[in-house]
C-alpha cells in the first residue's frame, strides 16, 4: 500500500516534495518573515489555512442554500453584542 492509497487530513501524513512557483515579491516577503529554511513550513501552514477557509465557504454556501442568506441587520446586531460595539447594519462583514 502506498501513501497515494491512503487519505490523510490536512497537516497529517508523510511529507512530499513538489515544485511551487511564486512571484519574486511573495517569496521575498515569506523569506523576510521566516528565513530561507522556513519557507516550506510557512507554505504548509498557509495551505492548511486556505483549506479551512475553503471548507468554511462550502459550509456557508450549503447553509445559505437550505436556509437562505443571513439577514445583514441580524448579523450586525449579533456582531455588536459579541464585540460590545454599536450595531451598524452598513458595516463590512
Amino acid at each position: 500500500m502506498t501513501d497515494d492509497d491512503v487519505d490523510f487530513p490536512p497537516g497529517d501524513g508523510p511529507t512530499s516534495g513538489i515544485s511551487v512557483t511564486l512571484t519574486a515579491g511573495t517569496l521575498q516577503a515569506i523569506r523576510e518573515r521566516v528565513g530561507k529554511r522556513g519557507v516550506s513550513a510557512y507554505l504548509e501552514k498557509a495551505a492548511q489555512r486556505q483549506i479551512e477557509r475553503d471548507n468554511l465557504d462550502e459550509l456557508i454556501a450549503d447553509f445559505d442554500e437550505v436556509h437562505g442568506p443571513a439577514d445583514p441587520e441580524a448579523v450586525a446586531a449579533k456582531r455588536a453584542r459579541l464585540t460590545g460595539g454599536a450595531s451598524s447594519a452598513g458595516a463590512a462583514a
